[in-house]
């Protein structure tokens, strides 16, 4: 299990009704994305700080190492954007405009990359995948995708497992020795995966699959205090940052 699902496993915000922390991670990643990046991205950055390390309860560290991988996916999207190319200039220079516009993106991204990891701290993906079939979703689109999710980590626990292995064996002692662990190790993932998938198939056939995997899901009530106060947070960070544009830009 990837230590983000076992961080949802264990949030505080278990229990809660998965639409409820849905309308508040999505609900501030658009905030993020739509509102003025200055001060709106700072301003949504830091409430969704706030409500990861306050009330839904994430540890720094965890987040942190969680995040600083869309962060650098964001700076990476942002860099471009600092030069122009082609022009009477030159063939590569400086875009005149170029930091003021990675700033801006670098601002937006960052803080919508929290509102997604807002909702990914507090529910487990098998929380979510169950009740799309309430929401329309076709049940055999689902029964895939839950599938799928559990042979990832059986996946992963494979490759693990290999690459141990191979450096107990002195897989990797040298370059040579290294490109073969690689091809071995691409080649066995590969056959697993067959082989998981076909005990998968076999499982799913002997208990009787008709079409529908049926799953417990944990009962969960609306509380529409939550949806009152994310409301509350989403339309305040909106007039905030509106009457900060008004007063200072």
């Amino acid at each position: 299990m990837l230590p983000i699902d076992a961080a949802a496993h264990s949030s505080r915000w278990r229990r809660r009704h998965p639409l409820e922390k849905a309308l508040l991670g999505l609900g501030l990643t658009v905030t993020a994305v739509c509102l003025p990046p200055w001060p709106g991205g700072p301003l949504v950055g830091a409430a969704t700080l706030a409500v990861l390390l306050g009330p839904a309860g994430v540890a720094g560290r965890q987040l942190w190492r969680a995040f600083r991988i869309p962060l650098g996916f964001c700076f990476t999207g942002a860099l471009p954007l600092l030069f122009a190319v082609g022009g009477p200039a030159g063939w590569v220079t400086l875009a005149p405009d170029g930091p003021r516009h990675a700033a801006e993106l670098l601002l937006r991204t960052s803080a919508a990359s929290l509102g997604v990891l807002l909702f990914a701290f507090t529910t487990p993906v098998s929380d979510v995948l169950p009740r799309l079939v309430r929401a329309g979703v076709p049940a055999p689109v689902v029964d895939v995708a839950l599938v799928m999710y559990r042979i990832t980590f059986l996946l992963l626990d494979s490759l693990t497992r290999i690459r141990q292995a191979q450096a107990a064996r002195l897989g990797n002692t040298g370059r040579a020795a290294a490109w073969r662990s690689v091809a071995g190790l691409a080649a066995t993932s590969f056959v697993r995966a067959f082989d998981r998938a076909g005990r998968l198939q076999s499982g799913l056939a002997g208990r009787g699959y008709d079409g529908a995997l049926r799953v417990l899901v944990p009962e969960a009530a609306l509380s529409w205090r939550f949806l009152g106060c994310s409301a509350a947070l989403l339309a305040a960070l909106v007039a905030v940052t509106l009457v900060l544009k008004e007063l200072y830009l």
